[in-house]
């Protein structure tokens, strides 16, 4: 390899038809940049004639390619920016400074854009250029916005942004590969979202209503069982102390046992230290005081910092039924309070432990967690492996800017 090819601008995965080098740019010489105009919550209406998107949309509705649109409105033509097919837009305010490097590309023609928004107008593909923004210089973009509680992204801080492109073929070819993983991402979302629904459903049919004692559906066996008891949790329960809590500094990435705070995530880190477990000889659940999520623990843990409940069962419920019953009729979070004065309160029914059905209906709801869990790592695997993808599809930054 002699030195111009050393320093031709190319990235580290390619197909093999492209063999011209990457031409380096900057955004504003690609793309006109124009402003969205404004469409309020309350401007959103069902028999709206206008196909509009919002900003707030590109966080909660929309991912990379936006095929078809989900928002109407009836203001005036004459008060909307219509769009064209293949614009990229990205939000021109934001919470945070990641969160406003999102980008989409607009497939549909004519649709209307909100006033957040900045429109980047190209003879480029539309769709390379929202995974290119989305991806390798996603981290840029986060740079050059300004603010704190409120993030701002100016058209002439996207111009100034470094880019590379190829060959519209090759563009065409990067968006094609990475949006047939996104539909396979999207498939496996459903199956995940299908999964959960299920669980949900027959959560409702499993458990008895509010102010029931007696469940719509229930195995043979236990038909003619009679009714459920009820009571309020704290009878049936005792809390346990754990040796020493493990700060957040001290959490290892790797080790022998888990730790465990009142974070979403199931496992916060780890740590090799015995002498920190919490002894228990039965299932526990872990209740997070201030985000009330709930985990069911049947290994050695450790706790990890303040916020948690470690909740151990007197027998006459077991602690895997109690454990999908609280999932069933959660505690809501209240802002930032403690909330396990309210988990005490909760009135929860139960069968009698001796005949079980408490463990026939936990063991059912658990093959279905098993399932969601094993759904779960496939649609992470696809989610990984396309974030590994992009970073080999695209040139690295500091070879644009050099």
């Amino acid at each position: 390899m002699n030195s111009n090819e050393k320093r031709a601008l190319v990235p580290r995965l390619r197909f093999p038809e492209f063999v011209k080098a990457w031409k380096s740019s900057r955004v504003g010489e690609i793309a006109n940049i124009y402003k969205g105009k404004g469409i309020a919550k309350s401007d959103i209406s069902e028999d709206g004639i206008h196909l509009c998107i919002r900003y707030g949309e590109l966080y909660t509705v929309y991912s990379e390619l936006i095929t078809e649109v989900v928002s109407k409105t009836s203001l005036p033509a004459k008060d909307l920016f219509f769009g064209k097919a293949n614009d990229v837009i990205i939000p021109s305010s934001g919470e945070t400074k990641e969160d406003i490097a999102t980008a989409a590309c607009v497939i549909p023609d004519g649709i209307a854009f909100g006033g957040d928004l900045n429109v980047l107008r190209s003879q480029e593909s539309g769709a390379f250029l929202s995974y290119y923004l989305n991806g390798p210089l996603k981290k840029s973009i986060a740079c050059v916005a300004q603010g704190d509680s409120v993030v701002h992204l100016y058209p002439y801080q996207l111009e100034k942004l470094p880019i590379a492109v190829p060959s519209l073929a090759e563009q065409q070819k990067i968006a094609d590969c990475l949006s047939s993983i996104d539909e396979l991402i999207g498939l496996q979302t459903q199956r995940l979202n299908m999964l959960k629904t299920h669980k949900k459903g027959l959560m409702q049919q499993l458990f008895p209503a509010e102010g029931e004692t007696v469940p719509r559906l229930r195995f043979p066996e236990f038909r003619s069982a009679g009714e459920w008891e009820s009571t309020q949790l704290d009878q049936l329960m005792t809390t346990i102390t754990p040796p020493r809590k493990i700060p957040t500094i001290d959490y290892q990435p790797e080790g022998q046992f888990p730790i465990i705070d009142q974070g979403q995530s199931d496992i916060a880190g780890w740590t090799n230290d015995p002498d920190s477990l919490v002894e228990h000889d039965q299932p526990v659940i872990v209740f997070g005081d201030h985000t009330c999520a709930l985990k069911l623990m049947r290994r050695p843990f450790a706790q990890g910092a303040d916020g948690i409940k470690i909740i151990k069962f007197n027998g006459l419920a077991a602690t895997e039924f109690l454990y999908q019953y609280l999932c069933f009729r959660p505690v809501v979070p209240e802002e930032y309070k403690r909330h396990f004065s309210i988990l005490k309160t909760k009135i929860v029914a139960y069968p009698k432990q001796k005949n079980g059905e408490q463990q026939k209906i936990a063991d059912c709801l658990s093959s279905i967690d098993k399932w969601i869990d094993a759904q779960t790592k496939k649609l992470d695997a696809l989610k990984t492996y396309k974030k590994g993808l992009m970073q080999q599809l695209f040139p690295e930054l500091e070879e644009i800017q050099t």
